[in-house]
């Protein structure tokens, strides 16, 4: 093959998003109704404040292709955010796939739902031969080198988080089952609570004050909520002055 001078790039050679999409006919299985609504809970609540919007993108159950030697290898997370990137695929198209060599942009946490048929290779305890694709753990922790990496298994509601320290994912002490990452000014805790009208224990994003960070419906509730009380003082001040407000 004809090398130019200079070398092309990476991203005129190499598969594109195009090339390489998520769907595939041959994919067993579809995601169970947890692994459904807690990616949909976490991207909701994932507002890092020192990232302007355009430059976060977040996805589940979406192919992240990594190996520019094996262009067809790729892994599926549960969930995954990319910050200081692109929100749109060069600033114009939804994405097909996630295409490291194409971004340019690591992702920066990977959250995984342990499920029977995946947990050995999520939490890293599976063995694969030099010919085979690597697994989960070593293409976050070796290949990519993504500074956090989250397991939740909702059955034990157990959380643990991995932290990327010396090229090698260490086990971070929780406290009160959440975990902060400066980084994003933003924290990782579990949850127990209604979401999509179902009581349950869910991972989710809160605030440097603490606090949960609101999803979309539960903002709008606590603005009618406050605009009710304000009202509410409103005709308690009129009344208090003798004047009885028509509140028809």
């Amino acid at each position: 093959m004809y090398q130019s001078d200079p070398p092309l790039s990476a991203k005129e050679v190499l598969p594109t998003m195009y090339d390489l999409p998520s769907e595939d006919p041959e994919e067993p299985g579809l995601p169970d109704e947890f692994h459904l609504l807690q990616p949909r809970l976490l991207d909701e609540t994932f507002r890092p404040p020192n990232y302007p919007s355009e430059q976060i993108f977040v996805a589940s159950d979406l192919n992240l292709y990594y190996d520019v030697r094996h262009t067809l290898w790729y892994k599926r997370p549960d969930w995954f955010a990319v910050v200081g990137g692109e929100r749109l695929y060069e600033q114009r198209d939804l994405r097909l796939s996630y295409v490291v060599w194409q971004e340019g942009v690591n992702p920066f946490i990977m959250v995984e739902l342990l499920s029977p048929g995946t947990e050995k290779e999520d939490l890293g305890q599976t063995l694969r031969s030099v010919e085979q694709p690597p697994t989960k753990w070593q293409v976050y922790e070796q290949i990519l080198r993504i500074p956090y990496y989250a397991i939740f298994d909702r059955y034990s509601q157990n959380f643990q988080m991995f932290k990327l320290d010396g090229g090698r994912y260490r086990a971070v002490e929780l406290e009160d089952e959440r975990f902060w990452i400066p980084e994003l000014e933003l924290g990782l805790g579990v949850w127990q609570g209604r979401y999509q009208d179902i009581e349950h224990t869910w991972l989710r994003w809160y605030d440097g004050a603490g606090n949960w960070v609101l999803t979309p419906v539960e903002q709008e509730k606590q603005r009618a909520e406050q605009e009710k009380q304000r009202a509410e003082r409103l005709v308690a001040q009129l009344r208090s002055l003798g004047i009885e407000p028509d509140i028809d």
